[in-house]
């Protein structure tokens, strides 16, 4: 039983410069939506984060409307919010699988991105995936996409002084 497992976390990163998060949610399970939001931007919080949080119509839209902020604002991360509980159709495999599927393209593509779209069989399993106080997989979400960004900044400054450069006397004449 996966309850009774212990798990390691990392501790929280700290950033010197200010850091904007966007949390993308679709709230089709609203009560599960408005606690994995609330786990997100306490996680937010705890590291001085400023956050926006936007509504999309379902799981699907999630990774368009992160790739669209992603090319046109100035967002440093993101967190993928929402539920998809499993139904009489296959239709639960293919918002799964398509929405996890684009988000971890994206985050191939560089987008720090915390994934908390929950995937479970029942309402009961949503409720406690999505508590704060249980399993807070829109915190873990959050604090997914922190440290992506912490890892991003420090590649990122570390580049200076890499790469291909001739010898001092390759240039004259």
């Amino acid at each position: 039983m996966a309850s009774s497992e212990t798990h390691s976390t990392l501790p929280l990163p700290t950033f010197d410069k200010p850091v904007k998060l966007l949390i993308v949610v679709a709230p089709y399970y609203r009560a599960v939506a408005d606690q994995l939001i609330a786990g997100a931007t306490a996680t937010a919080k705890i590291c001085g984060v400023e956050v926006e949080v936007i509504e999309v119509p379902g799981a699907l839209e999630v990774p368009t409307a992160i790739a669209m902020a992603e090319r046109q604002s100035n967002y440093d991360g993101y967190v993928a919010l929402g539920c998809v509980i499993r139904g009489e159709t296959t239709h639960y495999d293919t918002v799964c699988n398509d929405s996890s599927r684009a988000i971890s393209l994206l985050g191939l593509q560089g987008a720090c991105i915390g994934n908390g779209i929950l995937t479970v069989e029942n309402m009961a399993q949503a409720e406690v995936r999505a508590n704060p106080d249980k399993q807070n997989k829109g915190g873990g979400a959050a604090a997914a996409a922190l440290h992506l960004i912490a890892l991003s900044r420090r590649w990122s400054s570390a580049r200076k002084g890499i790469g291909f450069r001739p010898p001092e006397d390759s240039f004259r004449a």
